[in-house]
């Protein structure tokens, strides 16, 4: 039974998934995405239902587009196949029952925001530039989210939420002012304050310290192989969502770990 609730929640992630891969390609071109079918992006023939089958459709096709033979990017079945997974293991890193109807809520929210981080994370990658029309509705909704840790008088968690998205967006924004804008740019003030919103204390450090670690990794390897050198642009979006993710699911356990490691360890 419970093999099966997953194989339903991935394959609505993969649903999610499609909608995602669509709500990118539209970004950039300026089109809505709540109206107009979708359409191949170098043909432009409207594609039919057969043609947009989640991750399947791309396998039948042996990823090429059905009418003009172009390949289909990697991108698409690659953020079915992602959104999928994340999905998977937001229920089971929430532990979702649906006898307690506040889990709903709760795993609304969380879906809400992963999905917005992953298109940050790909849009960034492509594009060099966070938009703030994915940006700025999950931050409104991330804070309407928290206004209930008000409103049910938790007011410690709440000011260590708000605590972490101010400290984690001041934080950003020194590093700004110091480069004048050549290591980060504003987007990622914005990113970060949702990270702390999302996160709170202690996982925006873990977030933190991952994006910054694997930022460090994945450069000095494209500098190895001659893809990038220090001048180089990198956007930095996609280590922060990945850092996100890595403290998500993880966060406590690699907390843990460091603690006593190096905390208890020393003694």
């Amino acid at each position: 039974m419970k093999i099966l609730f997953y194989f339903s929640i991935f394959l609505f992630g993969l649903a999610i998934g499609s909608f995602l891969n669509c709500l990118i390609y539209r970004l950039k071109t300026g089109q809505g995405f709540l109206k107009g079918r979708s359409f191949c992006p170098n043909c432009k023939h409207t594609l039919s239902w057969q043609d947009l089958i989640p991750l399947l459709s791309f396998l039948i096709l042996k990823g090429k587009c059905h009418y003009c033979q172009k390949p289909i990017s990697l991108q698409y079945p690659l953020i079915e196949l992602t959104t999928g997974i994340l999905f998977i293991l937001t229920i089971y890193n929430l532990q979702f029952t649906i006898y307690n109807l506040e889990n709903f809520f709760t795993l609304g929210y969380l879906l809400f925001i992963v999905s917005c981080l992953l298109v940050i994370f790909v849009y960034d990658l492509k594009h060099y530039i966070i938009p703030d029309r994915v940006l700025f509705p999950a931050i409104i909704i991330a804070l309407i989210f928290n206004f209930q840790f008000l409103i049910s008088k938790q007011f410690l968690f709440f000011s260590y939420l708000i605590l972490s998205a101010i400290g984690a967006a001041a934080f950003f924004l020194a590093i700004v002012l110091i480069s004048r804008g050549k290591w980060m740019g504003v987007g990622d003030i914005k990113l970060a304050f949702l990270m702390g919103l999302f996160l709170g204390w202690p996982n925006i450090l873990v977030a933190l310290f991952s994006a910054f670690l694997i930022g460090a990794i994945i450069g000095i390897i494209l500098m190895i192989l001659g893809k990038k050198t220090l001048k180089s642009e990198v956007p930095f979006g996609p280590f922060l969502v990945t850092g996100t993710f890595l403290a998500l699911f993880w966060g406590q356990e690699i907390v843990n770990f460091y603690v006593k490691r190096f905390y208890f360890g020393a003694f």
